[in-house]
């Protein structure tokens, strides 16, 4: 049995959006189903627009760009088929890049996922970090900051009470209606992806967590522990109390990663850096060949986690 008991760490992994896997829509739905069954605490997606020939950036901890974000399913169609199709596990993206989106559109698409739901969205949120994506949505990258802050200002107002009413540098809603809220109030939990003294101190701030990444390898509790620790001080600076950040870790892995090692990085998280949720991304690098590989991958992990 998969199922995880009352004080176990949470589970989830991605859904089969990149790659290879693109080419595969139906397999979004058949793995969010089997997932579940499976006990699996929550399904991700992330973002990606397309994959440069001559990167500026390679992919952060990577010295490439790796060729599976040459193909990409959207996120946020991703997100309402698991939402339709299950009944218990979260629904998070790692991460949305915010500064890509009119507020307005994103608050919608993600109020409407929370509804179809019941109310299982966790909205993952980043700055970006290619500059070709960036260009790519005519938006200019040095904003990028700036626009994140607007961002995360404009969908507390759009999720908030009526009548909504946004005015800043970049964007600005005249007092208005917006009926469709989320069902979670005052709107899902946010959580931030950071890399900077900024973005840390944007987490501590403004967030409910903090989304850190590990690539392939032994574990690093530093990693975690760090950025957190700088988390929480800029939350007690805000006035806020730095115990009620959650963090949210997210495991890549690689073709040749053995579900030992997986499930190894994910107890290490529990264990040394106080890590109650995290998610695999069985699909990146080419780990999960097939949506029954990811199935069964997905299956013996879980079976190694709860069993310690």
């Amino acid at each position: 049995m998969h199922g995880r008991g009352v004080h176990e760490m949470r589970i989830g992994f991605n859904l089969p959006q990149f790659g290879s896997h693109a080419h595969h829509p139906e397999g979004v739905a058949e793995f969010a189903r089997r997932a579940e069954e499976m006990g699996a605490d929550s399904l991700w997606v992330g973002d990606r627009l397309l994959a440069p020939l001559e990167p500026e950036v390679n992919y952060p901890g990577t010295t490439a760009f790796p060729a599976e974000f040459r193909a990409g399913l959207d996120p946020f169609a991703a997100l309402t088929v698991a939402a339709v199709v299950t009944t218990r596990p979260l629904l998070g993206s790692s991460v949305l890049v915010a500064p890509w989106y009119a507020p307005p559109l994103l608050a919608r698409s993600l109020a409407t996922i929370d509804q179809l739901s019941g109310g299982r969205v966790i909205a993952g949120l980043g700055a970006g970090w290619s500059p070709e994506e960036f260009r790519a949505v005519g938006v200019p990258m040095g904003e990028r900051g700036s626009r994140f802050d607007e961002c995360l200002d404009a969908l507390a107002a759009y999720w908030g009470t009526n009548p909504v009413e946004h005015h800043g540098r970049f964007w600005t809603t005249a007092a208005g209606y917006v009926d469709v809220k989320p069902v979670q109030r005052p709107g899902p939990p946010v959580y931030l992806a950071a890399f900077t003294p900024a973005g840390m101190t944007r987490v501590g701030r403004r967030a409910d967590g903090f989304l850190p990444a590990v690539t392939p390898g032994p574990f690093e509790p530093t990693i975690v522990t760090g950025p957190m620790s700088r988390i929480r001080a800029a939350a007690a600076r805000a006035g806020r109390d730095p115990h009620e950040l959650g963090v949210i870790l997210r495991v890549n892995t690689m073709a040749g990663d053995s579900v030992h090692g997986i499930a190894e990085v994910v107890l290490r998280a529990r264990d040394e850096a106080a890590v109650d949720h995290a998610f695999v991304d069985l699909t990146y690098r080419d780990l999960a060949t097939s949506v029954e590989h990811a199935v069964d991958l997905a299956g013996r992990v879980l079976d190694l986690v709860r069993a310690r």
